[in-house]
């Protein structure tokens, strides 16, 4: 019983095992946040797209007509 103690205790097999778990953890919540701030700026950027183009098409002067001063 006593070599069975010795032996478990210096076993480290379980620790690579716990190592590569905290890794793939940490890794994980890296991955997640990138995809929620890169999802808050891809949804900004379409709706600055969006408001653009309705800010052309409800601009003032004829339907259809192009004016150098505008930036439609």
């Amino acid at each position: 019983m006593k070599t069975f103690l010795k032996n478990f205790i210096a076993d480290e097999a379980g620790a690579s095992a716990a190592e590569y778990a905290l890794i793939i953890a940490v890794v994980g919540v890296g991955i997640g946040a990138a995809a929620l701030i890169l999802g808050a700026n891809v949804e900004e950027a379409i709706g600055n797209a969006a408001n653009d183009v309705n800010e052309c098409n409800n601009a003032s002067g004829a339907a259809g007509t192009w004016s150098t001063a505008s930036t439609c």
